[in-house]
């Protein structure tokens, strides 16, 4: 068995990134797609395959053959009507997805959780890996993230985590919730900004972790991979200060904001198709100070972060090439 590398989420910003990394690190890559196969251009040493996270089962004759698995893929929303499809996707089938892996011969398996999943500043300390996020039974994305990774980690196959930050950098062409902040800056929609705090990160020094954490992780061991901790105003100033505006000056209070998002919950649950326009989930993360040590990376991988910054200066590049604002 050589060291080809099974991949979920290569269409995805983050997926993408890892995508990269992987060739660019002399892997051979299978990747997983879900519908066409035009959404990746053909290059040296990349297999398209067709099929869905959520039949791991019919995925093991694709898997087999592959010495590792690296598992980016996951459903992603904040709107009501799809909780139930996020933990059928993120949860269920990221269980079924290593089962599968394990069935088909796989040696190791890398899967991408957040830094959601350790939760925000605890009495003043950052969270590190040791930090679980508390979901108390709730329901959405990051809840659903919590669980997948917990999922991960009772896997019968050797697995590791690796938890990135807020990824920032090109190609995020749907975009995050970190991208579209940057595309509201750039198009002067950000009227004002909530108290919190979050830790930016290139997007592609979050592929290239991956690659680290494939070839020098332990498993069973989470790694969080982040760039610079930072106030959601000096992330404003960042981003308006590429993209030429002005940032916002206005720090709403959380009672405004959480009450437009519960107006806007109930919106999203009364019409079918609604997309939440203020959503709760997010809100609710926009107050906390999701603040985070990477010293493990560091250490354990060698993880070294590069400038945020830049990596800010790509995203507005990009989002402006690509005519989004």
């Amino acid at each position: 068995m050589g060291d080809d590398v099974f991949l979920t989420g290569a269409t995805g910003f983050v997926g993408g990134h890892v995508l990269d990394a992987l060739l660019e690190s002399g892997y051979s890559v299978r990747a997983l797609v879900r519908g066409s196969r035009a959404r990746l251009a053909a290059r040296p040493s990349l297999t398209v395959v067709g099929g869905d996270v959520r039949d791991g089962g019919a995925l093991v004759p694709s898997i087999r053959g592959c010495r590792y698995l690296v598992h980016v893929a996951a459903g992603y929303s904040f709107a009501p009507r799809d909780r139930r499809e996020l933990e059928e996707v993120n949860v269920a089938g990221t269980r079924g997805l290593l089962e599968a892996a394990r069935l088909a011969g796989v040696e190791k398996a890398v899967v991408t959780s957040s830094s959601a999943a350790v939760g925000p500043l605890r009495g003043g300390r950052l969270a590190t890996e040791s930090d679980w996020a508390e979901v108390h039974g709730g329901h959405g994305y990051h809840a659903s993230k919590v669980r997948q990774e917990r999922a991960a980690l009772r896997a019968n196959l050797p697995v590791v985590t690796v938890l990135p930050t807020a990824p920032i950098g090109p190609r995020d062409a749907r975009p995050t919730p970190t991208g579209q902040l940057v595309v509201d800056v750039m198009r002067g929609r950000m009227p004002a900004y909530l108290e919190g705090a979050m830790n930016l990160v290139a997007v592609e020094d979050a592929g290239r972790a991956h690659v680290l954490a494939l070839e020098r992780g332990r498993p069973g061991e989470r790694y969080l991979v982040g760039g610079q901790n930072l106030s959601l105003a000096e992330v404003m100033d960042l981003f308006a200060r590429h993209a030429g505006t002005w940032p916002p000056a206005w720090r709403m209070p959380y009672t405004v904001a959480l009450t437009a998002a519960w107006v806007d919950e109930a919106r999203c649950r009364l019409l079918p198709g609604a997309r939440p326009r203020v959503p709760l989930e997010g809100v609710r993360m926009g107050r906390q100070r999701m603040l985070v040590r990477i010293d493990k990376a560091k250490d354990e991988l060698g993880f070294r972060p590069t400038s945020v910054e830049d990596a800010a200066g790509r995203a507005v590049a990009w989002y402006r090439d690509h005519g989004y604002a």
